[in-house]
């Protein structure tokens, strides 16, 4: 599904399906095209593994952007079954920036909880661009206690520039809101799927993105801010996002490494934007082996596993008796400890 907003570093790509484009119509008339066509259609799926096996971070940034990249609504058409909506945190009102509602993965019911940005300019605003006010994570967090009640997983996809920073959603409790989200999903009594499907964007991901198995796609990335946040206040100028991207090792194959994300789901070749329904059965597929895993595990150990599963993040600085006592070796990073 290649749309109106052309990537720079995909020009060869365009070039070689325009021409694909015009031989094929030739190839009706001529047949002594069709061995002129087959090479093309092999040059094109190579310059597309080629382009995309080697994206720079802020390419990857720009493709996790694509407006034609598939959003929540499309994988809840796509992946589940039956979709039943429901709305509102009980406290103030409804955000758009956060569906949530009952489905069907299989033979699995689920509670979906997804941030939804739009594609035109109306549904943009309805959605306030995919950027949750608190009343968003309020509603998340309940209706993933509502899910816990009934003994059902809980699938959330993440795709979030960050939560909104406005002065009315810092009025009612934005950074509680966010915290408490956290606070509660880490000890939620049910399984938890979380996926990365495009942007990953500081706190207004982590509120819905603690989890007992944390993905990503190929090409969406997460961080802890945006690479123009991070240019602007580290180089004043959101001229270095590029360096930016690249400092904040925040594309799927670091993260990986990291230890951040369990998985990354792979894209179809070229891209999520691109083909919709291949994306879209590919995630299902992850999904649901990972239900499949999540569901029979007692309750405890997906709780203790969960912690754990955080606890073992990063790296801490630790002072020797030697380094206390005065000049001494520079103290080595360690692991945290698994308990």
């Amino acid at each position: 599904m290649a749309g109106e907003r052309r990537l720079s570093f995909e020009r060869p790509i365009y070039e070689l399906e325009a021409r694909l484009d015009k031989l094929e119509r030739l190839a009706q008339e001529n047949p002594e095209a069709l061995n002129e066509l087959r090479q093309l259609r092999r040059d094109l799926t190579d310059t597309k593994r080629r382009i995309y096996a080697s994206l720079k971070p802020w390419e990857t940034v720009e493709v996790a952007r694509h407006p034609d990249r598939p959003k929540t609504a499309d994988y809840l058409e796509l992946v589940f079954d039956e979709f039943i909506e429901l709305h509102g945190d009980k406290l103030f009102g409804d955000d758009r920036a956060i569906r949530t509602g009952w489905a069907k993965l299989d033979a699995h019911k689920v509670m979906v909880v997804g941030h939804q940005k739009g594609r035109t300019t109306h549904e943009n605003t309805a959605c306030n661009f995919g950027m949750p006010h608190p009343e968003g994570y309020r509603k998340a967090i309940a209706k993933m206690h509502l899910a816990a009640k009934f003994h059902l997983p809980v699938i959330c996809l993440i795709d979030t520039k960050g939560a909104f920073p406005g002065i009315a959603a810092e009025e009612r409790g934005q950074h509680q809101a966010i915290a408490d989200a956290m606070f509660q999903m880490s000890r939620l009594p049910t399984p938890i799927v979380c996926v990365v499907i495009g942007e990953g964007g500081s706190g207004g991901a982590l509120g819905i993105g603690v989890g007992d198995r944390v993905a990503m796609l190929e090409h969406a990335y997460y961080s802890v801010i945006s690479p123009e946040g991070c240019a602007g206040i580290l180089w004043k100028s959101h001229e270095f996002k590029e360096q930016a991207a690249e400092a904040l090792k925040m594309t799927s194959k670091d993260l990986v490494k990291l230890k951040i994300v369990d998985a990354v789901v792979r894209e179809p070749l070229g891209g999520a934007h691109r083909d919709h329904h291949a994306m879209a059965a590919t995630l299902k597929i992850y999904l649901r082996s990972q239900l499949r895993e999540l569901v029979g595990m007692p309750i405890d150990q997906l709780l203790e596993a969960r912690y754990q599963r955080f606890r073992r993040m990063g790296v801490f600085i630790e002072r020797t008796e030697t380094a206390e006592a005065g000049p001494g070796p520079t103290p080595t990073p360690a692991k945290a400890p698994a308990s």
